[in-house]
């Protein structure tokens, strides 16, 4: 077993790891109490995922982000959690804008997360008009049913399957893994990627819009979907995907920004929000008025 420590205090700005891996931004992570998107953790609980056959253990403790790994994670973990974002540096920068501030000053230490873009694009299908603890489930289960197990310090943890593993499920088997009508888009998305049609880590190279028109050849994914892909695994910090929250904060906070269609409306907010890094802005927003926080 490989072990380390990162003192929070060298991070700029932080970490909240509860809030960064629990504010619906990632589903490929697991907590050891099993209460994932239920609750605040315990204070010894430890987050766990599985990254190109490793598993990666973190948890925050005694002012440090302690991590276990099957190998020497810390580059892995730095990468995920993205630690080396100059995040004190992003809040003050941002505009002057009193809910934007208040989110900011409510879950202070809370980060983006970089995920394995194939399974944040499956995770995000599956997100359509569901609650975050249900969007878990679903990945989990899949992760279960169709990713290989990796054992490490007496357990068993499942990676997320591979475009291939997932490709072998039918319709009809997702359907019966509680996918709902989001069933078809997953078989047909794992089996583009498994046929070599389309990666979503191909859109990582081109400019922000086509970016997100490239991502929505993928069946079952909108704008919105692609908006979260891009941001939370591909690193286009602009991105703000318009959800059902945002959408309530456009109405009651930015109604000069609606513009009739999500393009422009989107981009509209992105610029209310600071253009580079609106995505973090619409991240705490986004977390702030789910929580009510």
């Amino acid at each position: 077993m490989e072990t380390g420590t990162i003192p929070v205090d060298d991070l700029a700005g932080g970490l909240d790891l509860y809030r960064t891996v629990e504010s619906g931004q990632s589903y490929l992570w697991q907590r050891s109490d099993g209460d994932m998107y239920a609750g605040t953790p315990a204070p010894d609980a430890w987050y766990s995922t599985v990254v190109d056959g490793d598993v990666i253990r973190v948890r925050t403790r005694d002012g440090a982000l302690e991590w276990e790994s099957t190998t020497d994670a810390e580059p892995i973990v730095r990468r995920l959690l993205r630690l080396d974002d100059d995040l004190e540096a992003i809040v003050a920068a941002a505009p002057d804008d009193p809910l934007l501030r208040e989110a900011y000053e409510a879950h202070r230490g809370m980060r983006l997360v970089d995920d394995p873009p194939f399974g944040c694009l499956i995770s995000f299908i599956c997100s359509a008009q569901m609650r975050v603890s249900r969007i878990h489930t679903m990945v989990s289960t899949l992760a279960r049913e169709y990713g290989s197990p990796v054992a490490f310090d007496g357990e068993t943890y499942h990676a997320f399957p591979t475009p291939s593993q997932l490709a072998t499920a039918t319709e009809a088997d997702l359907r019966d893994l509680g996918l709902g009508y989001r069933a078809p888009y997953v078989a047909r998305t794992a089996e583009m990627v498994a046929n070599g049609e389309a990666h979503p880590a191909e859109a990582r190279d081109l400019a922000y819009e086509d970016a997100r028109e490239y991502l929505t050849r993928f069946v079952g994914v909108g704008d919105k979907v692609a908006d979260c892909v891009l941001l939370f695994s591909l690193r286009f910090d602009e991105a703000v995907p318009l959800d059902t929250w945002i959408k309530s904060a456009i109405e009651e906070h930015y109604p000069d920004c609606d513009r009739g269609s999500y393009a422009d409306t989107s981009r509209a907010l992105r610029e209310r929000l600071g253009g580079e890094y609106a995505g973090y802005a619409q991240t705490y927003i986004f977390h702030h008025l789910r929580t009510g926080e």
